[in-house]
């Protein structure tokens, strides 16, 4: 039995995210039957990440087990001739039988990408939020640092997650701007349900009143990280602006 891990790309905005749900398209639904396809057996596949409806990524991580002689060339490009077009495996790769797409990660990274202008994108629509007030950068990277390290963070998990323990620890948390563009980026060991773009959507909440300072707007952050309740934390941020970067594993 092989154990064959792929690397995917797509755009999630058609599909009710990653995990298969009845008579929904999903994109592990999409890829599994790409595989059955290919093999003419049914394969389940296990993802990294359980990226929600709309999400996208440049690197999620699965595997699959089959006992399939086909090549490494020849599943990707099999799989890809079966996929919709936008959905792209990128890599495959022979690991270990005891390799785990979603146990064996050791950090995931993902970006929020936000236009930052007074006019939408015609041909970017599908991939950034589009937001009109100017963003102060600066306050928003002080905020960002109040995250690393390992904590409760409760009050950024959507509510309905079936997950019990609420623990992350953070790598990464910071945000930078190139032309018209915002991009926050985050690396933890692991992310709660809507984690990110509920932390995105308070960290635009805190930054939000013309007079705040920098003390008055992290403050405010930590007692609502603090606070270990959603009900205190901002908005969710649209789910076109979210995409899962990478996934790290150890050598």
């Amino acid at each position: 039995m092989r154990n064959i891990k792929l690397v995917l790309e797509y755009d999630g905005t058609n599909y009710h995210g990653w995990q298969i749900q009845p008579n929904l398209p999903t994109i592990q639904g999409a890829v599994e039957d790409a595989i059955r396809l290919l093999t003419n057996t049914y394969t389940q596949i296990i993802g990294a990440g359980r990226t929600d409806a709309g999400v996208h990524a440049d690197g999620q991580v699965a595997n699959f087990h089959t006992n399939s002689s086909i090549s490494l060339d020849a599943i990707q490009s099999g799989i890809n001739a079966f996929l919709p077009n936008d959905i792209v495996v990128s890599e495959t790769v022979e690991v270990d039988t005891d390799f785990h797409a979603r146990f064996s990660a050791i950090s995931r990274y993902y970006r929020y990408t936000i236009l930052n202008r007074p006019y939408p994108s015609a041909q970017l629509h599908r991939i950034c939020y589009h937001l009109k007030s100017k963003i102060n950068i600066e306050m928003a990277n002080e905020i960002c640092k109040c995250l690393i390290g390992k904590r409760d963070f409760s009050s950024f998990q959507k509510t309905g997650s079936d997950r019990m323990n609420p623990v992350c620890n953070f790598y990464k948390a910071f945000c930078y701007t190139k032309d018209d563009f915002i991009y926050f980026e985050f690396e933890a060991d692991s992310f709660l349900r809507g984690m990110v773009r509920t932390i995105v959507g308070t960290i635009l909440m805190c930054i939000k009143n013309p007079n705040s300072n920098f003390t008055d707007a992290t403050t405010q952050f930590k007692n609502i990280v603090n606070g270990k309740d959603i009900s205190l934390a901002g908005s969710s941020v649209p789910a076109n602006g979210l995409s899962l970067v990478n996934v790290n594993y150890s050598e």
